[in-house]
């Protein structure tokens, strides 16, 4: 059965490259709409004729730096969507309305953890209508360089990740899970995004995350972890990637029913593999998902208790 929330939620903060303030909201859909975004700012501005409504699809994503950016004909669009898209998947909502008041979504910890909290804590309304998924029925893999990302058939979502970095803080990391019973808040919601300390100087330079603090984000140094408290998991970089693979997963419209692995891979390689799947003739179908497989999908069952896990 769809789902959507049972409450306006409202997020105050800024920016994760613009560093500007912004409010986002979190509201109710109709059955059978999706996902979608609307700049709460253009839609005030009458002056601005521009559609400020944005499907939250894989078709829509522009190439970015760093984030996952989608935009609409007419030119609008908004970044960083991948933490509040991974949260909605996790906590199983399938229609809601994301209106942002500016181009970035709030950063706030850098993890999915206060979406997470705050759908959950207003919990969701069941909605008429049959609810879909997408079935991966062969494998698609691309490759750039070293870096991999594959789907292939699988009764659930599964996410297999790896990571390899030359700062000891961070090395060489793999995790593996099924997506199914809570998985996702329990393990991965709270997982941060992370970067090196080289990298924010350089991006900053050129006007890129001037909204990053070592609060919002897990900052390292060659050996050090930077970031006040240090980490939230011992790996907590490979479970991040994995949030953000679900989240950039998410805008296939359904849910998944395939196992996802990514070696070295970022936004940009699972969007392309995403319109690599639909570009390949008998590689998916979307099915009518039955009360058995509704059982295995992110959202399945949770509850505010599940973020306990996450401390």
């Amino acid at each position: 059965m769809q789902k959507t929330v049972a409450k306006t939620i409202t997020f105050d903060g800024v920016g994760l490259h613009s560093g500007e303030a912004v409010r986002m909201t979190v509201e109710a859909a109709p059955a059978n709409s999706g996902i979608s975004f609307k700049r709460s700012d253009i839609d005030a501005d009458i002056n601005d004729t521009r559609n400020p409504f944005i499907a939250a699809r894989w078709d829509v994503v522009v190439p970015s730096k760093l984030c996952t950016l989608i935009r609409n004909t007419d030119g609008v669009e908004v970044s960083t969507i991948e933490h509040i898209m991974a949260a909605l998947a996790g906590c199983g909502v399938t229609n809601a309305l994301v209106s942002v008041s500016g181009p970035e979504v709030p950063i706030e910890d850098g993890s999915a953890a206060p979406f997470v909290a705050a759908i959950l804590s207003v919990g969701l309304t069941r909605q008429k209508g049959p609810m879909r998924a997408l079935k991966i029925l062969k494998p698609v893999q691309i490759e750039v360089g070293a870096a991999t990302a594959r789907l292939e058939p699988s009764h659930t979502l599964e996410i297999d990740f790896h990571i390899d970095f030359e700062d000891a803080a961070i090395g060489v990391q793999d995790k593996r899970l099924v997506m199914a019973n809570g998985a996702f808040i329990r393990e991965l919601s709270n997982c941060r995004t992370f970067c090196r300390k080289s990298d924010v100087d350089l991006m900053q330079a050129n006007g890129l995350a001037l909204g990053g603090t070592f609060e919002n984000a897990v900052v390292v140094d060659g050996a050090d972890v930077l970031s006040p408290g240090g980490l939230r998991h011992e790996d907590e970089p490979v479970r991040h990637k994995m949030l953000d693979a679900l989240g950039d997963l998410a805008l296939a419209g359904a849910p998944i029913l395939g196992r996802y692995t990514g070696v070295r891979a970022g936004h940009a390689m699972t969007n392309a593999l995403l319109r690599e799947v639909f570009a390949t003739p008998g590689a998916w179908a979307f099915v009518t998902v039955d009360a058995a497989t509704a059982r295995t999908l992110p959202g399945a069952g949770v509850s505010v208790s599940d973020l306990a896990y996450c401390a």
